[in-house]
């Protein structure tokens, strides 16, 4: 048996929020760091060892191999490896996809980040319950305007555009050169420019189209009707999001909807993002969106909605779309305006990926044989596939800073204030005052290391992801990046990517000296320190 699916995953362990988030959204991408990012989960099978969902006598899975807890740290300079699943990067890019992104789309995306980051900062000001509620928003807007400044921050620092230029200027060159490659590969090179072209343009235009979904009501009732037209068509028939086995992730989004909504809020933030929607040419926004808005109008548009109410909200997944285009509700009026431009643009999409890929594969085809010809190797992308990757621990000189590749108990001392996000537990500074360390204490640093930095390429998808020693023993676990080196989606660059992980030590430590959790340190073949 080459694969087998566990049903039922039970959170055994977590730290408490003051060592696994400590310094929160201040610290991230972030060095040094002292974050304790991790926690363990048990598979569970059914008594006769099969796959089984929950059940009350479901037994521990007990796999035939396992991957062993390092019974010794790593040190600077050690052997690093990461299995993992990473998303996707663009490090095979054109030169004009890099241009564009770097040059408009990016800086568009992170203007409108920073304009919503303080258009929720206005309208929650001095309500301190809305402040709450828009807590996780806002802190999703300003984390990913950091990203991207980070990003346009990195291509800058490493001439990506100029050095994109150059590679593709010398492959094509290279096709230009000869005529059996120029029809070999002359036409998906003209093909994927001509398609680059109508791709850059869609996604300036997607990306203020997208803000009419900053108004949650409108959001769901898009997706509550998505939903109905979908379920017209048999399961497997279905859109990706839209099938049976997705309708649990739907309840759980449309009932979060009541933990970060306040109407007044959500009227006003509607109002801004309208008017980024409407700097777009009257061509590219929804004639019928409009009309059906204009007829409406703001007061009656939140005054004479019952989507407000979770269960009236959640209710509609099971209504047919029928009802949704007999409905005089206001928002799903405007979701059942939006549905048709909706998919007209999704098909287009469509359409243009499936141009998109047969022209880039053809041109990636060309790009490999000319690497080989000039004996120099393609660095690859993420696809979303298993990866392993390696590196090793190590710092890293910027100018007027040093990174040293460990961080220490001692700093995490020093971070703490007992408040907001620097609050670890009580029982963790007390301990580290004590110098309580035993065991975990790492020869070379004559501490207890936190977290540490190595040269392994991640991206997003691999936080989580097992760091194994050249023994394939575990001593910890990846979970971020620096800011300077989000550039690896794009390029990586072994002078500036570092990956973030926190140290086995540490999370042997917090369970065992903090938390008390003897046993299950046992069951994974750690017993207690000293």
């Amino acid at each position: 048996q080459q694969q087998r699916e566990i049903q039922d995953v039970r959170l055994v362990y977590a730290p408490a929020a003051g060592i696994g988030n400590f310094g929160g959204e201040t610290d991230n991408w972030m060095w040094p760091r002292h974050t304790g990012d991790f926690g363990f989960y048990r598979a569970y099978v059914g008594p006769d060892g099969s796959s089984r969902p929950y059940a009350a006598d479901n037994v521990p899975y007990q796999p035939k191999s396992w991957l062993k807890i390092a019974s010794e740290g790593v040190k600077d300079g050690d052997f690093v490896m990461v299995a993992g699943f990473p998303g996707t990067t663009n490090r095979l890019r054109t030169a004009e996809e890099v241009r564009f992104n770097f040059a408009d789309y990016e800086p568009l995306w992170q203007r409108l980040l920073s304009d919503y980051a303080t258009q929720i900062d206005r309208a929650t000001a001095g309500n301190r319950e809305a402040q709450i509620r828009y807590a996780s928003i806002l802190q999703g807007a300003e984390n990913y305007e950091k990203k991207l400044a980070g990003d346009i921050a990195g291509a800058d620092a490493i001439g990506l555009d100029a050095r994109k230029q150059a590679e593709e200027k010398a492959y094509r060159d290279w096709v230009a050169a000869d005529p059996a490659r120029q029809a070999r590969y002359g036409a998906a090179i003209a093909a994927l420019d001509a398609v680059v072209a109508e791709s850059n343009e869609a996604s300036l235009k997607g990306l203020r189209q997208s803000l009419l979904n900053r108004a949650q009501l409108l959001s769901s009732a898009r997706t509550l009707y998505r939903w109905a037209k979908e379920r017209e068509k048999p399961d497997a028939a279905r859109e990706s999001g839209f099938q049976d086995r997705d309708r649990v992730q739907l309840v759980d989004r449309l009932t979060q909807v009541e933990r970060r909504f306040q109407p007044e809020i959500d009227r006003q933030l509607f109002e801004a993002a309208l008017a980024e929607y409407r700097a777009l040419d009257a061509a590219d926004r929804d004639a019928a969106f409009e009309a059906a808005l204009g007829e409406i109008g703001f007061d009656r548009l939140y005054a004479g909605t019952t989507l407000g109410d979770t269960a009236t909200r959640v209710g509609w997944l099971d209504r047919p779309a029928s009802a949704f285009e007999a409905s005089d509700d206001p928002f799903i009026r405007l979701a059942v305006a939006l549905y048709p431009g909706d998919r007209a643009q999704e098909q287009a999409e469509k359409e243009r990926a499936g141009r998109t890929q047969a022209a880039r594969s053809v041109y990636m085809q060309g790009l490999l044989a000319y690497r080989e010809a000039m004996g120099q190797p393609v660095y690859p992308d993420a696809n979303g596939s298993l990866r392993l990757t390696w590196g090793k621990i190590t710092g890293r000189s910027r100018d007027g800073e040093i990174w040293t590749p460990f961080t220490t108990a001692e700093g995490l001392l020093a971070k703490h204030t007992g408040k907001g996000e620097f609050d670890a537990p009580e029982a963790a500074i007390a301990a580290i005052r004590a110098k309580d360390y035993g065991r975990y204490t790492a020869p070379e640093l004559g501490t207890l290391p936190v977290d540490y930095l190595s040269t392994v390429d991640i991206t997003n998808g691999n936080s989580g992801s097992s760091t194994l020693n050249a023994r394939g023993e575990f001593v910890g676990l990846a979970f971020d990046g620096t800011l300077d080196g989000v550039i690896s989606d794009w390029a990586y660059a072994a002078d500036r990517n570092r990956t973030i992980h926190v140290d086995s030590r540490f999370m042997l430590w917090t369970m065992d000296k903090v938390d008390g959790a003897h046993r299950l340190l046992q069951e994974m073949g750690v017993p207690a320190g000293e």
